[in-house]
């Protein structure tokens, strides 16, 4: 069945937080978890094997530190230290997401130690196309005094890390389930988005350019270690680790004695093992080096985090996990940011083969119309974690690409038995595989085609995305998505207003931006109040522009037009609108507000209604004290309504 991303957010265990709370305010009482209890059953019975469990006690950060907060001086990858857990690979992820604030806040929302604390908190994970909410009680396991698992770091006052990690565990059944596991599988959990794997030794892509253009593209960047002799994580003699996950978080052409080097930056989640190798911390390299920017790009601190030689990088990582909400082209050696489309079907597959006819009930029917160039069709099968066989290695279900044939095109929804003979041509793909996804890249060239599942011994509900890469048109052809603001501009709205319209829409067809539109945009961006915007304003503004754009084109129908009632899934995959969602009579007020009577949406509407959503969200956000209301005075509501 076709799938809605609309859906509602899903409380896992049929646990709803405010109830909860609320019952545990008016009590006076802490929040317990049943569901999680603090018992070796949640650890799980093998994780601490080696470990003497009698000094083991479950404690709340109110009883670990004088004052805990939840988040303190915001979100960072430093917050994070991995601990007995193998659970690097997932957060290698989650360092990777701090580098996306906005989109983070989706998964942490607001939550403190102060307002309204009952010692319950809440976390959401994408599972299977839907958000899925886990509330958790804050017990924390303690062995001899220290943390079993992610320790907290600023002198052990921040929790995020560990009541996220400990809701993660609560999702996967046990902390134990944790301990070892996919990059991808925790990329996809904490985004809803797809996982392009780039082998650095093979792939024709420029590794310095590839992680350059995919950080503009606001992707989450990790990568891994090969294993090593033995099955475990081990520190070798060069400082890194082996079977381990890191961060990618940066790359840059750094000038050295001899010319230029091209570096990148990685985050070890352990905290306190880094590279031990050329341009490590405080390393000859750095010290001779003569860039300018020398003092900017790093400090000699025992963080996790380093620099290397991209040629060092290649030679001891194996693989690039880049996830966006859709997947990544790397053509001519470039990492290319196209548009794809997407569809989505949720489903059952049970046991058989082809020859049983049961593929019958497990297909999927979908139409390449355009020839493109690299691969231009993504089929990606997501389950959800109770389907993951943990003595297992092998997926749950296997899947084959067909192309049909004129004969059988005329079928809409099935194909029969017959097509599925043992001698038809199977289209073979490059196969990603994890433990609860299992995707594959096609070239495929114009046609009709069909998705055929099969599962292995036990029924499984899955979810099957399709993306599509679609051709190069008027519509986007001369778009640029990686433009930079020029440095050292200030301007006002007319100024603002023949940059947009010569240099964003370029290559873009509809209406270009108004006067008052750029006024407008002025007003929501202009911080001191002086009808300008300064070239910090700006690129912040720019920022937000690239990436609407984005959204314009992925989201446009195949006739090119942008319908409003796309409006919401504009909303929900807008990064600087993490959090922010819309009801329905809202979308009906705003498709009238920022549609045409055709029911369209042009680019510099579209930019205006993102725009505004985040500035009133975040206002109501300022200005409440309760987060149910405000209260204004007349002037305030004019100044409030009136400029911005």
């Amino acid at each position: 069945m076709a799938y809605n991303q609309s859906n509602p957010i899903i409380k896992y265990n049929g646990q709803d937080f405010y109830s909860l709370r609320d019952r545990c305010l008016s009590r006076g009482q802490l929040f317990e978890d049943d569901t999680f209890p603090p018992t070796l059953t949640s650890i799980g019975p093998k994780l601490l094997m080696r470990e003497n469990l009698s000094g083991l006690e479950w404690k709340r950060p109110h009883d670990l530190a004088k004052k805990p907060h939840f988040i303190l001086e915001g979100v960072s990858r430093f917050d994070i230290q991995q601990g007995m857990a193998g659970d690097c690979w997932f957060l290698a992820a989650l360092g990777s997401l701090t580098q996306n604030p906005e989109y983070l806040q989706k998964i942490l929302m607001e939550q403190s130690f102060s307002h309204q604390y009952a010692g319950i908190f809440r976390f959401r994970f994408w599972q299977c196309g839907q958000w899925v909410e886990v509330v958790v009680d804050d017990r924390l396991p303690i062995l001899d005094r220290r943390y079993l698992f992610v320790n907290t770091r600023r002198d052990n006052q921040e929790f995020w890390p560990c009541l996220l990690e400990k809701a993660y565990a609560k999702l996967r059944g046990s902390y134990l389930n944790l301990h070892y596991g996919y990059l991808p599988d925790a990329l996809v959990d904490l985004t809803g988005g797809v996982v392009t794997s780039i082998d650095v030794n093979t792939s024709p892509a420029d590794v310095l350019l590839t992680v350059q253009a995919a950080a503009r593209a606001g992707s989450l960047i990790t990568c891994a270690t090969p294993s090593g002799v033995s099955e475990l994580a081990t520190r070798l003699q060069n400082g890194l680790v082996s079977q381990h996950a890191y961060t990618v978080t940066g790359a840059e052409q750094v000038q050295c004695q001899r010319g230029w080097e091209d570096l990148i930056r990685l985050w070890n989640p352990w905290g306190n093992t880094e590279w031990q190798g050329p341009w490590k911390d405080g390393s000859v390299e750095w010290q001779e080096s003569r860039d300018p920017r020398k003092d900017q790009l790093y400090q000699d601190k025992e963080d996790g985090e380093f620099w290397m030689s991209v040629r060092d990088f290649q030679e001891n990582f194996s693989c690039l996990y880049i996830c966006n909400k859709v997947p990544i082209s790397v053509e001519d050696g470039n990492l290319v940011c196209t548009r794809w489309s997407q569809m989505m079907f949720k489903g059952c597959v049970t046991p058989g083969s082809p020859a049983d006819g049961l593929w019958r009930d497990t297909q999927f029917l979908f139409s390449v119309s355009d020839s493109t160039r690299g691969d231009n069709t993504v089929v990606s099968f997501t389950i959800m974690p109770q389907y993951v066989n943990t003595e297992n290695d092998k997926f749950p279900l296997s899947f084959e690409v067909f192309k049909v044939d004129p004969q059988f095109q005329h079928f809409r929804e099935k194909l029969p038995r017959t097509f599925f003979s043992p001698y038809r041509n199977i289209i073979k793909g490059i196969v990603s595989k994890t433990k609860c996804n299992l995707t594959k890249c096609f070239h495929l060239s114009p046609g009709t085609y069909v998705v055929a599942a099969s599962a292995r011994k036990e029924s499984v509900e899955f979810l099957i995305r399709i993306f599509l890469k679609m051709p190069v048109s008027y519509g986007s052809s001369d778009t640029n998505f990686n433009l930079k603001p020029v440095k050292g501009l200030d301007m006002d709205p007319t100024e603002l207003q023949n940059l947009l319209n010569h240099e964003l829409l370029r290559g873009l067809s509809g209406d270009l931006f108004s006067l008052d539109q750029c006024r407008g945009i002025v007003a929501l961006m202009d911080v001191k109040v002086n009808g300008r915007l300064d070239p910090e304003e700006f690129s912040r503004l720019w920022s937000r522009l690239v990436h609407c754009q984005s959204v314009f084109q992925n989201f446009q129908r195949s006739s090119g037009v942008f319908r409003s009632s796309d409006l919401w899934k504009a909303v929900e995959t807008t990064e600087f609108l993490a959090g922010v969602s819309m009801h329905s009579e809202l979308q009906d007020l705003m498709a009238l507000r920022y549609g045409d009577s055709a029911g369209t949406v042009t680019f510099p509407s579209l930019v205006c209604f993102l725009m505004r959503l985040e500035a009133m969200a975040k206002a109501f956000r300022t200005l409440s004290k309760d987060r149910k209301g405000v209260y204004l005075t007349e002037m305030e509501w004019m100044n409030l309504v009136m400029y911005s």
